[in-house]
């Protein structure tokens, strides 16, 4: 009898993972025409040109009604050391270009805009870590203050009453990028390690810009870290990086104080904490600094907002603003962590435990902890007990299996760092039904992770529960979807380690730059297909015989149709990342 059991409930569970799908549909042509309403229009300055930062936020907008409008790549786009560069001189976007640029979405009538600050005052987020003067060079010869540049800027978007503005704002990580302006990594080590040190804490008064800058070079009983930089060799090092902090600070505080004065009551600060450190590190009183300056209505409700996470920041405004449009008023909630490390940091990036992460994500997203809950959030973290991996790994596959027989939406975030290797991935693609999830992130530090997987979603949930959702809009979900599991399960799980193996032991390169040394970058994109190929077979037949909900009320559901992947490509031309375009076929 029991064996008639196993077997009977075996059967039902590659029914529920099955589905009930017609067949598959066959993947058609990209790009397909966009999912945005007339007149949904934001316009975009994006922080660089990494996927995280342009193709994943157009696939969120478009999931929302929304359609991008972004300025030419050349204007934003980041280059390494040895790689070609923009107009053949920067290595960074164009500030004064994208400046004219928005000023020419508002003339034409946009009045919605997500904006990357650090791109707008320096030329992306590798450049804001490194450039210490305070002018703007012009196309045409000359230079304008990047101070007065800001202020002209806000102050024009303020003047239409109907404009939604979201700047986006970052505090820098501890130490500049390797491999850019000719940093390597012995520089990235000791700066960061100077960072990390602890700091004098500034309180009241003191709590300014002078003495936050004075700061920088002084520990928390007086010791003298200028003195400790020279002595070890590091001191220019130390004092370019310090001269950068400088420039970035008193930058946010220009912004902060124009959104300060009345007018700017449609503008939306949001501030993203980059790569910390489990110290009482050199970010400790700027974090005090900007956290004070954070504006709140004369109703009490935040209005700017300082979090863990900058590559996410874009899917966080863009969830964010079509809540706000659509009359949000929250959630309920229930967070279950599996692995037992939910109460500390989840690496050495994240500065705050993943409960206290979690906590001021929900905050934003104006979602209640509740026992009766309308929406699941699972959260595996890393092992406590490691003898204990394959049980949370079965709690994991049951929770979910439990969530889709209810039909319940679901947000799956992994932030155990890669500690379970990949058998988490191929039992989830072995014994789930991936395509059900409502969003799924994971294989980075918890505060990229977090916001990643709550943006998309809290967002998907708005829209199932708006019942305003199109098969265009399903179809830009599916591809947030479908982009964040295969590149995980898929690419970062197996396929990069494969490729770091080649590039570092056969080829002797570089994978964080093909172009130092000169690498064959046809041969790369190819191992990168093939992989991808064999790799993504097994989670794509998964999502292919996935259902996904469609509406809440009533409660609907459609097949997923064929999926095809292509145009792989390295954005910055190293290992890190990849793009690709996912092809998709008619929903059923």
């Amino acid at each position: 009898m029991k064996r008639v059991k196993r077997l009977w409930a075996a059967v039902l569970a590659l029914v529920l993972l099955a589905g009930c799908a017609p067949g598959r549909t066959e993947p058609l042509p990209y790009p397909e025409p966009a999912a945005s309403e007339p007149g949904k229009t934001i316009a975009y300055v994006p922080l660089d040109d990494r996927p995280d930062n342009v193709e994943r936020v157009v696939y969120l907008a478009e999931s929302l009604g929304y359609a991008l409008a972004m300025p030419e790549k050349v204007l934003y786009r980041t280059a390494l050391d040895g790689q070609p560069k923009n107009f053949d001189s920067l290595q960074r976007g164009e500030p004064w270009s994208l400046f004219t640029w928005v000023l020419e979405q508002e003339a034409a009538g946009c009045d919605r805009y997500i904006l990357s600050l650090d791109q707008l005052h320096s030329g992306g987020l590798v450049a804001s870590r490194s450039m210490t003067g305070y002018d703007i060079e012009l196309p045409g010869g000359g230079t304008v203050q990047v101070h007065s540049m800001l202020k002209k800027l806000l102050t024009a978007l303020s003047a239409d009453e109907n404009n939604v503005v979201w700047l986006l704002d970052s505090v820098m990580r501890l130490a500049p990028t390797v491999g850019y302006e000719g940093g390597t990594l012995e520089d990235y080590n000791a700066i960061r390690a100077f960072g990390a040190l602890p700091r004098r804490t500034l309180e009241g008064d003191a709590l300014n810009l002078e003495d936050i800058g004075e700061s920088y070079w002084w520990g928390p009983n007086g010791e003298n870290l200028r003195s400790q930089t020279k002595e070890a060799g590091d001191y220019e090092a130390a004092r370019r990086h310090v001269r950068s902090r400088d420039r970035k600070m008193t930058l946010s505080y220009v912004v902060q104080d124009t959104l300060s004065k009345p007018g700017y009551e449609n503008f939306r600060l949001l501030t993203g904490i980059d790569d910390s450190s489990l110290e009482d590190c050199i970010q400790k009183n700027e974090i005090a600094y900007l956290r004070q300056g954070l504006r709140t209505d004369s109703e009490g409700k935040q209005l700017d907002w300082l979090l863990s996470g900058v590559d996410d920041l874009a899917f966080k405004a863009v969830a964010r603003l079509y809540l706000d449009e659509t009359g949000w008023t929250g959630a309920r909630t229930a967070v279950t962590y599996l692995g037992g490390t939910e109460d500390r940091p989840a690496c050495e990036y994240d500065f705050q435990p993943l409960t206290e992460i979690m906590e001021e994500h929900l905050a934003f997203f104006d979602l209640r902890e509740a026992d009766t809950a309308e929406l699941q959030i699972l959260v595996l973290t890393q092992p406590e007990d490691p003898d204990q991996m394959n049980a949370y790994r079965k709690h994991l596959i049951e929770a979910l299996r439990d969530y889709r027989k209810a039909r319940r939406p679901a947000i799956l975030i992994d932030a155990s760092n890669g500690t379970y290797g990949t058998v988490v991935y191929e039992a989830l693609t072995r014994d789930t039904e991936l395509g059900y999830l409502t969003a799924y992130s994971g294989m980075l530090d918890m505060a990229i992770v977090t916001g990643t997987a709550l943006s998309h979603g809290v967002a998907r949930y708005a829209v199932l529960k708006n019942g305003g959702g199109t098969d265009a809009c399903d179809r830009a979900w599916a591809r947030t979807l479908a982009d964040s599991i295969l590149k995980d399960f898929c690419y970062k799980g197996v396929v990069r380690n494969e490729l770091l193996g080649y590039i570092r032991n056969d080829l002797g390169g570089d994978p964080n730059n093909f172009w130092a040394p000169d690498l064959d970058r046809e041969d790369l994109l190819q191992r990168l297909e093939e992989g991808m190929k064999k790799e993504t077979s097994a989670a794509i037949k998964n999502l292919e015989r996935s259902r996904l909900i469609t509406s809440l009320e009533p409660y609907a559901e459609k097949n997923w149709g064929g999926i095809a992947l292509e145009n792989y490509r390295f954005p910055w031309d190293r290992a890190f990342e990849i793009g690709m375009d996912i092809r998709l076929g008619e929903f059923q």
